[in-house]
């Protein structure tokens, strides 16, 4: 169906972003090393982040794009762009102040954010600067999620889906290109982050205007539209900044944790949130204005099959990917990251975490997956609720688990409160009829099960035949775990289509961009 092309399209841009970042990293780290240029930078990046997935990418997107795929069903486009326009002024209105504000109190803000630094005038001083020099990103990157929010209502992702790419390619070209130019590498890749921000822009715009939507800046006016937005903001806002409280939460417990144990979480996490990108946030992404839109036409049959594909097509790589991660963690972990300090001791620490990371990769990316059913309603409360509870959930889990498991507790609490999340995201919408499997999901989940477990058994015997080879770090280990992950591909894909997870002719019809 189309769901499945447009989230593989969003998917495949997904992609390639995740492997240029992944270039970025090791670039960063050659240039930057670990000194103190490298801490002001992550900081000066964190703090535009941090609002952008709170703001612009969280809250604005899931109030925008019911509002505006409405419009487009109700009154046409023409009125729907005039609520794109709205928005857009009283949207730039607002970042502008805010980022003057921001800047100008940037180092009270990083008193906060880095109190560490102020035992290191230089470094303060340095990461104060970092950090305005990267603020205007926030404001960039809030418009391009505004034209985003534009291009998916009317069906066109890709221009969207590849800005995170062109993200990526600045900052690689600023650390190859403006290295020497500034004071600091640092300098230089905090003028790169705004620079593709303009990037982003520019490039959302030129889509916009080929999608037939031309941006104007009227005057800021609460007209009713604009009013439900900010309605529909503020709760999500809110459960966005539950899940960066919880983000914040496991990492000052991490600290309490015998040394590297924060990084033992975030090696694991790396490879964890790879699948998560690539399906959870194309899904949910394509999902969001097709139920909107479908909703809108009062074809809430059709809202229910295209959350059941949502379901399916999430189901039929994410349990694949998770079993894999967990049989071959440790393998995964040793062949990509230990080299020099990252010893075999570091290994073990960070493959048990991804163990635990991994069990609730499922629950990480249908979360993603069920709440566009809220917001294409314009719920965005409930989702709010469920996400504290599961915050209290994952809390209580990591004071008892980390007394036990020290890392691992907290990587495992996080499974478990995903799924504590799931499971009341789909209650919810299963009492209120707004999400009932039918037959042909559970018939290919029962397939997609069958294919994995096959795909585990053949893993499983292929690791066993290499474990010498799997053992010595080098060329020989790295061949081996490449031939594993092939393996493992070949053998799922094979017994999905045997035993009906997925039929030839949906691949077929979805390479050539139509619906399966």
């Amino acid at each position: 169906m189309a769901l499945a092309r447009f989230a593989a399209t969003i998917g495949g841009y997904t992609m390639a972003s995740r492997v240029l970042g992944f270039v970025r990293d090791i670039l960063m780290a050659a240039v930057l090393g670990a000194g103190p240029v490298a801490d002001a930078f992550f900081v000066a990046f964190k703090l535009p982040n941090f609002f952008r997935r709170l703001f612009a990418e969280g809250a604005f997107n899931a109030g925008f794009v019911p509002v505006f795929a409405g419009l487009v069903e109700r009154r046409g486009r023409d009125f729907a762009f005039a609520f794109a326009d709205a928005a857009l002024g009283l949207l730039l209105v607002v970042l502008l102040l805010f980022t003057a504000i921001m800047q100008g109190a940037m180092p009270w803000i990083m008193l906060v954010l880095a109190p560490g630094f102020a035992d290191d005038p230089e470094k303060f001083d340095l990461a104060v600067t970092l950090t305005r020099l990267t603020f205007p990103y926030l404001m960039l990157i809030s418009l391009v999620s505004l034209l985003a929010g534009v291009l998916n209502s009317l069906r066109r992702f890709a221009a969207a889906a590849a800005a995170p790419v062109l993200l990526n390619l600045c900052l690689i070209a600023s650390l190859l290109f403006l290295d020497e130019t500034f004071a600091t590498p640092g300098h230089g890749l905090a003028i790169g982050v705004s620079l593709a921000g303009v990037v982003q822009f520019l490039w959302l715009v030129g889509a916009a205007v080929r999608a037939g939507y031309l941006p104007r800046l009227p005057r800021p006016r609460l007209t009713p539209d604009v009013r439900e937005l900010l309605l529909l903001m503020a709760p999500a806002a809110l459960g966005a900044g539950v899940a960066q409280i919880n983000l914040v939460v496991d990492i000052i417990l991490a600290s309490l944790l015998p040394e590297g144990s924060i990084s033992f979480l975030f090696y694991a996490d790396r490879l964890n949130q790879l699948p998560i990108g690539v399906v959870g946030v194309a899904v949910g992404t394509a999902l969001l204005p097709l139920i909107a839109r479908q909703i809108a036409r009062g074809e809430d049959a059709a809202a229910l099959a295209s959350q059941n594909r949502g379901i399916e097509f999430a189901a039929v790589l994410t349990l694949p990917a998770a079993a894999a991660l967990i049989l071959l963690a440790g393998d995964l972990i040793g062949g990509l990251f230990e080299r020099g300090a990252f010893t075999p001791a570091t290994t073990a620490a960070t493959g048990a975490a991804l163990v635990a990371y991994a069990a609730g990769l499922p629950a990480y990316v249908l979360i993603k997956v069920l709440t566009p059913a809220y917001f294409a309603r314009r719920d965005t409360r409930t989702p709010v609720k469920i996400a504290v509870l599961a915050l209290v959930v994952n809390l209580v889990l990591n004071l008892i688990l980390m007394r036990y498991l020290q890392h691992v507790g907290l990587a495992l609490a996080t499974a478990i409160a995903a799924w504590v999340n799931v499971g009341l995201l789909a209650a919810v919408l299963h009492r209120r009829g707004q999400l009932a499997p039918d037959a042909r999901l559970r018939r290919r989940l029962a397939a997609i099960i069958a294919a994995t477990a096959v795909m585990v058994l053949a893993l499983w015997g292929l690791q066993t035949l290499l474990a010498a080879q799997l053992a010595v770090a080098g060329v020989e280990r790295s061949a081996a775990l490449a031939g594993l992950v092939v393996a493992g591909v070949l053998v799922y894909g094979l017994a999905a289509l045997v035993f009906g997870a997925f039929r030839p002719r949906e691949l077929a019809a979805l390479a050539r961009g139509r619906d399966g």
